[in-house]
């Protein structure tokens, strides 16, 4: 069938007094196509097709009974049609069976929204970056979202560790003013060493402590369903393409304190579901307070060995104690950009913390002293000289008249 240009034409032509053979001439059509085209009123109707006779049909019965039962896969029809009888092709039944295909669709869930205070998701995420030497590096980002606010927090750490994850906890609770009584995560290892027999989680031991010691209730999601923990998902997509793109910083302390500037300002704009801002939710959250200091300030601290030459190694940085603590285990903390090393309950170190990797910072005074003891903390087992013992000399006569005395 011609298309509709060419039959326009066609009309335009004959309109300008061309002859059917000037026409054909001209456009290459046969002469009793131009006079088919040019006797309709528009275009001709196609002349319907004769019904073939498939090889499918006496089996299309039986196909719509699979159907019925939700069997879509042709390759499993195709199996069951051969058992039948068939000895068709499988093109033949792809074209029949697309017509009764049900289009593809995501499974429906049931949108659950929390009552204020109850629930916060956690999850960590890796984000792309550009160092200064063209290297392309990866940093983890903490990323908690209160379920009902939608209040957001972040934190770029080092490692993804449970020492850097309690301590993000920490910042996160102190920032949002509170702590909620669930915390949704799904079976990351920094906290879940795994499921036991009766399908609960293993707790890393130290987070345990440290959700019991503040009342925090921890749950994890199903696998393989991140809708379950979406708002956190949602974030960690935000974070990678809203806040990192184009961002330029000097080193984690920077990009800390960048990150915590751009957390104030998505807490403050209309959220896209709830139509209001998350800080004025954040107000009707009726979050615990937050414990004193000491409850959870242990869980701050992490163990360190200290090495032979008195450098304890944090965050790729060695820094310097007294070098009698040397060999011996201690604790280190961070403390508002300040790197504290205790032991025995007492501070033994303190330092501005380095953000750069591989450096070295001494401690005043660190060999004090390892001179004289040759690097011993304590006094060694060891023996003493005597000054000799001054003897009076006595003449002879002296013992002589003694032994008369006595006589």
């Amino acid at each position: 069938m011609l298309r509709s240009g060419i039959v326009i034409s066609l009309h335009t032509m004959r309109a300008e007094g061309k002859s059917i053979r000037e026409i054909a001439r001209e456009t290459g059509h046969s002469r009793n196509t131009i006079r088919r085209y040019l006797r309709a009123n528009g275009l001709p109707e196609r002349k319907p097709r004769k019904t073939r006779v498939s090889k499918l049909d006496p089996f299309k019965p039986f196909l719509q009974e699979r159907i019925q039962e939700g069997i879509y896969n042709c390759e499993v029809l195709y199996q069951l049609l051969r058992e039948k009888g068939y000895n068709g092709g499988r093109t033949i039944l792809k074209d029949y069976v697309k017509d009764f295909r049900p289009p593809k669709q995501i499974p429906a869930v049931l949108r659950y929204e929390t009552q204020p205070g109850e629930y916060a998701q956690v999850d960590w995420g890796l984000c792309v970056y550009v160092d200064k030497d063209g290297n392309v590096r990866k940093v983890p980002v903490f990323v908690m979202v209160l379920g009902y606010s939608r209040a957001t927090y972040i934190e770029f750490t080092k490692r993804c560790d449970i020492h850097s994850f309690l301590r993000c906890l920490i910042h996160a609770f102190e920032y949002f003013g509170g702590i909620p009584k669930v915390m949704l995560t799904d079976q990351m290892k920094t906290v879940v060493l795994g499921m036991g027999d009766d399908r609960k989680p293993r707790w890393h031991s130290l987070f345990a402590d440290f959700a019991a010691a503040i009342g925090l209730v921890p749950k994890v999601c199903r696998v393989r369903r991140p809708e379950t923990k979406g708002k956190v998902e949602r974030g960690v997509r935000y974070v990678k393409n809203n806040f990192i793109p184009g961002r330029q910083f000097i080193d984690l302390q920077d990009l800390n304190r960048q990150a915590l500037q751009w957390c104030d300002q998505i807490n403050q704009r209309i959220h896209g579901t709830t139509g209001e801002r998350p800080c004025d939710r954040l107000r009707q959250e009726t979050l615990s307070p937050i414990p004193s200091a000491d409850r959870w300030e242990k869980y701050l601290h992490e163990p360190r060995q200290v090495s032979r030459d008195g450098f304890v190694s944090y965050d790729g940085v060695r820094y310097g104690v007294p070098w009698v603590y040397s060999g011996r285990e201690v604790t280190i903390r961070e403390v508002n950009g300040w790197v504290e090393i205790w032991a025995d309950g007492a501070r033994i170190a303190h330092h501005e913390k380095v953000y750069k990797s591989r450096g070295i910072v001494f401690c005043p005074n660190q060999y004090a002293g390892l001179t004289t003891s040759q690097g011993y903390a304590y006094p060694r087992p060891q023996a003493k000289q005597m000054p000799a013992q001054q003897v009076e000399v006595r003449p002879l006569d002296v013992y002589e008249q003694v032994a008369e005395v006595g006589a």
